[in-house]
């Protein structure tokens, strides 16, 4: 059994233990969790994960549209004021994308305007994977998919996106 952040197993906690172990993991989205909730009991993180990822899959595209926009845009400054989410803000650490320069603000910052002006949504990369030259680049890059092909590249890093988080807690 997968066992909770006290190491009991998951199957055997409450509703409102389980959303508190893992309602953070989709960016101000605990419903994913919530509903994930009915798939159990997971026989590990890896399972745990694959509910997590059918929960949204199988939502209607409003609904992970909205997973999708309440990611912050990447290194933006007024995000950062305002506060990211404990686990955005480690990311984003962990990329460098809080010490950026003037220079490299100004890219990050144009480059997520025209993304957002293309596709509606802001840039959703796994940014523990990348540097900041490799985000950049994909973001680049990604500016010549159409609408659907994002979207569906969006929600594929949420998912790495999680399973990294969902192994910051199992581990």
């Amino acid at each position: 059994m997968l066992p909770d952040l006290a190491g009991r197993p998951v199957a055997q906690e409450s509703r409102a233990v389980f959303l508190g172990a893992y309602g953070h993991l989709f960016e101000h989205s605990p419903w994913v969790a919530e509903r994930a909730w009915a798939l159990r009991p997971y026989a590990d993180a890896l399972a745990l994960h694959g509910a997590f990822m059918r929960v949204l899959y199988s939502a209607p595209v409003e609904e992970q549209l909205a997973v999708i926009r309440a990611h912050p845009e990447l290194a933006d400054k007024v995000t950062q004021a305002e506060g990211l989410t404990e686990d955005s803000a480690k990311e984003q650490a962990s990329a460098g994308l809080d010490q950026l320069t003037a220079e490299e603000y100004a890219r990050f910052h144009a480059l997520n305007r025209v993304y957002r002006e293309r596709f509606g949504f802001p840039f959703i990369i796994c940014v523990r994977l990348h540097d900041k030259a490799g985000i950049l680049a994909a973001m680049q890059t990604r500016l010549a998919n159409d609408k659907d092909a994002e979207f569906d590249e969006a929600l594929t890093q949420v998912g790495k996106i999680v399973r990294l988080r969902l192994g910051d807690i199992t581990l």
